[in-house]
């Protein structure tokens, strides 16, 4: 592999990038910066079919990359492109647009921008620290005998449930609720909510207990929630635009979207590219994946992909998918900073 063929590779993926169609020798020679004749082109094709970076989908037609000369293309060959200041302007307006102020607000509205800039589909997912504490528990009237409970913890996260009881609460009820609740759990460490410390907070109800308990357990569940991997899943519309994906497999991803929570895990660092070919986790066939991490001061907390066919144009997507997550871990650490200095001060 001499520079000359790494160089007829990245040309072959490029034109191949850009059209779609199987890449012949003579377009290859005739770019300026191919300094050979068609047949040494057609020679190196031929020799980088044999080490398996290009294949000849058939005899007569030109050559198409591999998943292998994808691999080798994106970590050793392509050059990135570089975010001109205005497109970073116009990346933080959009972030600003979609009023990204609370932790779940922030990776959702990047999720949002990144899908609407890449057409493609966009995933993230987002692992609260265990050390987040219950700020506030509040209960919301919504309707008869259906109530939601909002759980906000110290770290800007906010979570919800529909709650429906088999009566309607009076002013007293729900004065007691919210006094009891921050008599007992503001504070307490989300991961500590336990069965147990459920049960004795029901228990200590007393007459309230019958009529209040479907409300504590519904605080359990949110903090339960809140343990667990958040998935979040943006533009997955844009998949059925794409011809060279199949449709029913769309279909398929778009109904088990929790599968992709084993993809987006956090043990790799900077970006991570993955093909269909090489996982057994992808429901879509013919696809690709670039994931990379984000943080919260010096703990990865959670991970951000893009979703598309394996004929992206990855050297412009991912500065992208960078921006995004070196955006997300600078507005998390000044959030958590920001709460320090309230905690500090108060």
């Amino acid at each position: 592999m001499n520079d000359r063929k790494l160089k007829i590779l990245a040309a072959v993926i490029d034109e191949y990038i850009l059209t779609g169609e199987p890449v012949g020798s003579k377009t290859i020679a005739s770019l300026p910066d191919i300094n050979v004749s068609a047949a040494t082109v057609r020679n190196d094709m031929a020799m980088l079919e044999q080490l398996g970076y290009l294949e000849q989908p058939h005899t007569s037609a030109g050559r198409i990359p591999t998943f292998s000369g994808y691999r080798l293309y994106i970590e050793k060959i392509m050059k990135p492109h570089e975010l001109p200041e205005e497109e970073v302007e116009r990346l933080d307006h959009m972030l600003e647009e979609n009023g990204a102020f609370t932790e779940d607000l922030i990776i959702q509205s990047a999720a949002t921008a990144l899908a609407e800039l890449t057409q493609c589909a966009v995933v993230a997912s987002n692992e609260v620290p265990k050390f987040s504490v219950i700020s506030k528990v509040e209960v919301v009237p919504t309707g008869k005998r259906l109530y939601v409970i909002l759980l906000i913890t110290s770290d800007g996260s906010i979570k919800n449930k529909a709650c429906r009881l088999e009566f309607d609460l009076t002013h007293e009820q729900l004065d007691f609720f919210t006094n009891y609740i921050e008599e007992n759990l503001q504070g307490i460490s989300v991961a500590d909510l336990s069965d147990e410390m459920l049960d004795k907070l029901v228990e200590a109800m007393g007459t309230y207990m019958i009529t209040l308990s479907p409300l504590v357990q519904g605080v359990y569940e949110l903090s339960r929630d809140l343990l667990h991997k958040e998935l979040t899943v943006r533009g997955e519309r844009n998949l059925l635009s794409c011809n060279e994906l199949d449709k029913m497999d769309i279909v398929r991803f778009m109904d088990n979207k929790s599968e992709l929570e084993n993809l987006l895990n956090t043990s790799f660092s900077g970006i991570h590219v993955m093909f269909s070919e090489e996982s057994d986790g992808f429901v879509i066939g013919n696809s690709s994946m670039i994931v990379s991490n984000y943080q919260k001061g010096d703990k990865t907390v959670g991970s951000l992909g893009i979703i598309g066919p394996v004929r992206l144009d990855y050297a412009k997507i991912i500065p992208y998918i960078e921006y995004f997550t070196n955006k997300i871990s600078d507005l998390l650490s000044e959030n958590s900073e920001k709460d320090g200095k309230e905690d500090d001060n108060e």
